[in-house]
């Protein structure tokens, strides 16, 4: 009897999630008045989710990426203002502020309508119901995915590339995409598919492989390079980052924040601000 019981809980189980599959959502309240949303999962079904009080830093707090600064400013400013604006890719060495930099538009921006809306790269296969969410309201809205990356048998990226450029709809008016990623091309790249490559006539032809993987990285119109940090420009944000936290960069920091850094295998502003609360909390 317990057998036959269980059996019939599982059906049942089986059907009601087939069931929920293709009934209508219920109808979402958002809270708008929240400057950032980040796309959550509950089952099987997203929403959006409101951030009242994200975590952002100061832009003067972003050292050593000046360029990069007043390249996605000036992008971001003519969004917000009406004018023509590209999405945006943000790729390089780790902890050089590229998720920073993107969270820290939020305070700069809020105050003309932009807003920030965050997505997993898992959930990109559900963008087309983000943008229908969006897509008429008056504020401007970043989507931004940090870290994005895909392995070669994934094929989530493609709603992302219709988006980006290739959809017959495209991204509506107050809707930008800025992507951060270690990858300059967010796919993987081997050395076999550089072989695959040919020269006709003297020029080159790349394999089909690295053609669609260039084509998704070639639909953001601004791409911004970061690069690991020299020890100068390391020790200036170690300087920062202490005067932030009561302290000061001489004698008896200085050769520590280099250890540190070597510990780390990295010199970047991420690192230079571990080390300054550390050091700090001493």
């Amino acid at each position: 009897m317990s057998d036959k019981l269980d059996q019939f809980l599982k059906r049942a189980e089986g059907m009601l999630e087939r069931l929920e599959q293709v009934l209508p959502e219920a109808q979402q309240e958002i809270d708008w008045s929240a400057p950032a949303q980040r796309w959550q999962h509950d089952g099987n079904r997203g929403r959006l989710e409101a951030i009242h009080s994200p975590r952002t830093l100061r832009l003067d707090d972003l050292l050593c990426i000046d360029h990069q600064k007043s390249e996605l400013l000036r992008n971001t400013q003519n969004f917000v203002t009406g004018k023509a604006a590209n999405n945006a890719l943000l790729w390089g060495s780790r902890g050089t502020g590229k998720s920073s930099l993107v969270k820290a538009l939020l305070p700069e921006f809020k105050e003309q309508g932009l807003r920030l809306l965050e997505i997993d790269k898992e959930h990109l296969v559900e963008l087309s119901r983000i943008l229908e969410l969006i897509d008429d309201r008056d504020e401007h809205f970043i989507i931004f995915s940090d870290d994005l990356s895909f392995e070669a048998q994934e094929s989530s990226y493609k709603p992302l590339k219709a988006a980006l450029d290739g959809s017959l709809a495209g991204l509506p008016e107050n809707i930008l995409i800025y992507a951060t990623s270690n990858r300059r091309h967010l796919l993987p790249e081997y050395q076999s598919e550089n072989q695959q490559s040919k020269i006709v006539d003297e020029e080159l032809h790349l394999a089909e492989s690295l053609e669609e993987k260039i084509s998704l990285s070639e639909r953001f119109g601004l791409w911004l390079s970061f690069h690991p940090f020299s020890q100068d420009n390391y020790l200036d944000a170690v300087a920062h980052w202490l005067q932030a936290y009561g302290s000061e960069l001489n004698d008896e920091s200085r050769p520590e924040a280099l250890r540190f850094a070597l510990q780390r295998g990295s010199r970047s502003g991420r690192v230079a601000r571990q080390f300054a609360i550390n050091f700090s909390n001493r």
